[in-house]
């Protein structure tokens, strides 16, 4: 991988990253020759995503974290990952929403980029319990010369008890979405997988998705292909009750296949169609 020499530190790090999980583990000496950097550039890699809780540090290498299913990272820790197909996503879901659309957005870093992507929209009444969204929406309201966007939303923040990723969970939050209904949901997920649906670590977490996904007409997940068969510790909902999953090329073919035959829709951000 020639051209890795010159990637920015947090593409680099979310390869390593990629690798940890695809393959149980990794050797300096392997990430040194397959990314074109030196040993100690490596260990500096491996010592910020310790410290963001991603990756466990072991004598020459690194493994996944222990406990996985419970372990819930910060939203600065999951923003650098998969940036660029984030994005593609996000682009590529924001063509699903139309002028006027009543929808909501839960936490995530996916669902954050959406947001961006979104602020153009014009008439939007937009539900989240997301500080980070709420908080998109509240800067894109006027433009660096002070004039208001054309976009301009109502928001609505639910309120509740926040978690490591930014997200409003808990009685509060449940209560709020309980009383609305909305057109369309994008729901950002911890985890993907045929045989646990969606899951995420968070108990609370996992009930206030399933309030936001009883109140929507339709439920789109975002989330990158790296999230498929991450299972956290509390399922909220099977394969089934989603219309549509929005991803990113990284999912491979014969997953794909899978997920079409238990989705109504499977979009990858390329603008392919399952």
């Amino acid at each position: 991988m020639t051209d890795n020499q010159n990637l920015l530190a947090e593409q680099r790090r979310a390869l390593i990253l990629d690798e940890v999980r695809r393959r149980g583990g990794v050797r300096v000496n392997e990430l040194t020759r397959r990314l074109g950097v030196s040993d100690m550039t490596i260990r500096r890699d491996l010592d910020a995503l310790a410290r963001q809780g991603v990756l466990a540090k072991v004598h020459g290498g690194a493994v996944p974290v222990d406990g996985a299913s419970t372990h819930e990272p910060g939203f600065e820790a999951k923003s650098v990952l998969e940036p660029g197909a984030k994005d593609e996503i996000a682009r590529t879901a924001a063509a699903l929403v139309t002028p006027g659309t009543a929808l909501a957005l839960s936490g995530g870093t996916t669902t954050y980029a959406l947001a961006r992507h979104l602020l153009d929209v014009p008439d939007l009444t937009v539900v989240t319990n997301s500080v980070r969204v709420a908080d998109v929406f509240h800067e894109g309201r006027r433009t660096g010369g002070g004039e208001p966007r054309g976009g301009e939303a109502t928001v609505v923040l639910t309120g509740g008890v926040r978690t490591p990723s930014d997200a409003l969970v808990g009685p509060v939050a449940d209560r709020t979405v309980r009383s609305l209904h909305f057109d369309l949901l994008f729901l950002g997920v911890h985890g993907i997988s045929a045989e646990a649906g969606l899951s995420t670590p968070n108990l609370a977490e996992a009930e206030t998705n399933t309030c936001l996904m009883r109140a929507a007409r339709r439920v789109v997940v975002v989330a990158d292909h790296t999230k498929w068969g991450t299972v956290g510790l509390s399922s909220f909902a099977s394969l089934d009750e989603v219309d549509t999953w929005v991803t990113d090329r990284g999912l491979p073919e014969e997953v794909r296949a899978e997920v079409a035959e238990r989705l109504p829709g499977l979009v990858v951000a390329d603008g392919e169609r399952a």
